[in-house]
């Protein structure tokens, strides 16, 4: 990890932390953006590819997590402010147009940041999340009382909850339960999704106790106020955007075993093909045994695809 430098940027009043590897002076530049229990180090095996193959690469983490500054005001944060930082972290670092590599509710971000600066954006990889025209997510609304999305929307109950472990335990339960391929749900209204995983329950084969310590540390020093806000409780945030489709060639990477292809209607939109409805110029390449952290599970495979993708369009 040493080829990692660590720097941050001042953005909107915060102190946004940025990973970065390859050459600062490269005019091909990759975005890599997190999702949930995830921060810059979840893209330790990308950077460092895409690095060697002469881009410049820089993973964030997103305000509030990780090393970034916290809001003044975490319950206020919104998927708005991760755009607004994104589009400052660019000017900024004088980038005039990137690639955006995203996963998870990271994918929200990328796509409409794309959606409003199209000028701005070279290609998008998302993982696992196809895009949909910007609305309400009614599929979110539909979901059981049990499912962990529903219960950590739920003001006070996740709070409760995680002040229950540290940091690096509830990172532990996170990553086994999103590792599987079914949909983390607790089955009685008094039991909590931390209380899913069995404390002798080992971690998946391909990440270490010390990944976990790294995380662990990550967010015992940010906490997961904001990360509670974002995503979890701002799915049904809408603001204006210009179009609801996004011309930008795409790549979207799916583990076949990703718990989140079964929620309402996901798999359907990708297999289906109805995904390039929105998104002409979308490639999808599926691996088979990928789960909801195909980047990390199945380094060499992903860091190939991406590269060969960046390489077409660069």
């Amino acid at each position: 990890m040493d080829q990692i430098q660590h720097t941050y940027v001042k953005v909107n009043g915060l102190n946004i932390h940025l990973a970065e590897t390859g050459s600062s002076s490269s005019d091909k530049v990759v975005i890599f953006l997190h999702g949930f229990p995830e921060i810059w180090y979840s893209w330790r095996h990308q950077l460092i590819a895409a690095g060697k193959a002469g881009y410049r690469a820089i993973a964030l983490d997103f305000r509030g997590y990780g090393l970034s500054d916290a809001p003044p005001e975490p319950e206020k944060a919104t998927f708005k402010d991760t755009i607004s930082d994104l589009l400052a972290i660019l000017d900024a670092l004088i980038i005039p147009k990137v690639f955006l590599v995203a996963k998870d509710w990271g994918s929200r971000t990328a796509y409409d940041f794309t959606l409003l600066y199209p000028e701005r954006v070279s290609g998008i990889i998302t993982f696992g999340a196809p895009f949909v025209p910007p609305g309400p997510a009614q599929w979110v609304m539909k979901l059981p009382e049990g499912v962990y999305v529903s219960r950590w929307q739920e003001s006070g109950r996740a709070e409760a909850e995680f002040a229950r472990f540290d940091a690096k335990t509830i990172v532990r339960n996170v990553y086994i339960l999103f590792s599987r391929s079914e949909i983390p749900m607790a089955t009685a209204v008094d039991q909590e999704i931390m209380d899913l995983v069995e404390p002798s329950t080992p971690l998946p084969a391909w990440f270490s106790e010390q990944d976990l310590q790294v995380y662990g540390d990550l967010y015992e020093k940010s906490g997961f106020r904001t990360a509670l806000k974002v995503p979890y409780r701002s799915l049904g945030e809408v603001y204006d955007l210009p179009d609801r489709k996004i011309e930008t060639p795409t790549l979207l990477i799916v583990g076949e075993k990703d718990f989140s292809l079964k929620f309402l209607g996901m798999e359907e939109i990708i297999r289906s093909g109805k995904a390039k409805t929105f998104v002409p110029n979308l490639e999808i390449s599926y691996i088979s045994e990928g789960s909801h952290f195909t980047q990390e599970q199945f380094p060499d495979k992903v860091n190939e695809l991406v590269l060969d993708f960046l390489s077409k369009h660069d």
